[in-house]
């Protein structure tokens, strides 16, 4: 059976860019007769909101949005995490790294998504030092995403990004470890969510086969920018969306997706009928997008 996920961060609250990636992994997970499952990544208790959590899911459950089974929250899953680090340094494929950013910054290159780590530290941290963070040693090669909206996206790890962190030098747990414990624990079999993150997903199949999981199939949305070109989120000062304007915000989010309601379809409920009964992935753009002016 098909299980999608919406997994927003309370770093802040929704804005449009994160509605449209919500409504395209809602429908595409209800289209194909599966499950959509809830999950809070709040991992990173510096960054969070106070607040914000609670209010992501009241925003979402007033725009008519309903997941099954209950909320799941990265903060109570350290366990999961911490079993796997022990699973991979076992068979020693992740390693203590005691290098600090501004070591890698003096010599390491610039890759797709920050700098290249040069391996340092992968046969034991040099000068009897102490590790400060554990990474994931990569493999040499192309790796391939058959992504069903963006097409196939080809990324060298050990070019282009290095060996990534697993466990941050400050104690929290990286996103791309505990994004893929989370989805193979909760059985997700598709992942729809925003293009921002297709530069990530090679790391994170990396990790299932580290693991020996499953993959699960990806379908990266187009993002949304503002007027300036930059992607709409809590750094560019994106507006939160309002639950007193939810059927026009609905709306929007679907014409973005290519998909445009006919006249007089105005209610929450009348657009939910409408997307669910019109919805095809081939109708929605690769991106990116341009936020319109309200």
């Amino acid at each position: 059976m098909y299980r999608g996920r919406f997994a927003p961060s309370p770093t802040g609250l929704l804005h449009a860019g994160s509605l449209s990636t919500a409504v395209g992994s809602y429908l595409e997970a209800r289209s194909r007769g599966g499950e959509w499952l809830l999950r809070m990544e709040d991992l990173d208790p510096p960054r969070e909101v106070p607040g914000a959590a609670d209010d992501i899911l009241r925003t979402l459950e007033a725009f008519g949005f309903e997941w099954d089974g209950e909320v799941a929250y990265q903060s109570r899953r350290h366990g999961l995490y911490r079993a796997a680090l022990e699973r991979l340094a076992a068979s020693g494929q992740a390693y203590a790294c005691c290098c600090t950013r501004k070591e890698i910054a003096a010599h390491a290159r610039r890759g797709l998504d920050g700098y290249v780590y040069p391996g340092t530290c992968r046969r034991g941290c040099p000068g009897g030092r102490e590790g400060r963070a554990w990474r994931l040693a990569v493999a040499e090669g192309e790796r391939v995403v058959d992504d069903r909206l963006q097409g196939a996206y080809r990324q060298d790890l050990a070019r282009d990004i290095g060996d990534f962190v697993l466990l941050r030098a400050d104690g929290f747990w990286a996103y791309q470890l505990a994004v893929v414990v989370d989805d193979a624990e909760q059985g997700v079999t598709d992942i729809v969510r925003g293009a921002d993150l297709l530069v990530s997903t090679p790391r994170q199949l990396a990790v299932y086969d580290a693991l020996g999981l499953p993959a699960p199939g990806y379908c990266h949305l187009p993002v949304l920018t503002n007027a300036a070109g930059e992607k709409l989120s809590k750094q560019t000062l994106a507006p939160a969306i309002s639950t007193g304007d939810a059927a026009r915000q609905l709306r929007a989010a679907l014409e973005l997706l290519g998909h445009v309601p006919p006249a007089g379809c105005e209610s929450l409920d009348d657009l939910w009928r409408w997307a669910a009964a019109n919805w095809s992935l081939s109708r929605v753009p690769a991106g990116p997008l341009q936020l319109p002016h309200s």
